[in-house]
């Protein structure tokens, strides 16, 4: 599955429906990929796996998350993300999206 068969993108802000947290998407698995004990400690609600799975950077955090698709919903504030490693990956904030870094070489 590509990034563009998921509901959300990588630069996009969302919003958390249950812990009600902002933040921006750096990354997205077509389905879950990370380890069977993290999965069974850390999402208790058990989303689905073989859904689209988001690395997201936390507003006013310095953490990041991994999220299930279920779990976020898009942010209609228009607001910017404050996290230290914003700049690590966009370059922009333009109508409510980050742009992705520029290559440089």
């Amino acid at each position: 599955m590509s990034e563009q068969q998921a509901r959300f993108s990588v630069g996009q802000v969302v919003h958390h429906r249950k812990f009600g947290y902002r933040g921006v998407i750096v990354g997205v698995d077509p389905e879950y990929r990370g380890t069977e004990e993290w999965y069974r400690i850390m999402a208790r609600s058990q989303p689905p796996r073989d859904k689209p799975w988001y690395h997201v950077l936390v507003h006013d955090a310095s953490h990041r998350t991994y999220v299930a698709e279920r779990h976020l919903e898009p942010d209609s504030s228009g607001e910017q993300i404050d996290h230290p490693d914003l700049g690590r990956f966009f370059d922009t904030f333009e109508r409510g999206f980050y742009r992705c870094r520029s290559k440089r070489q």
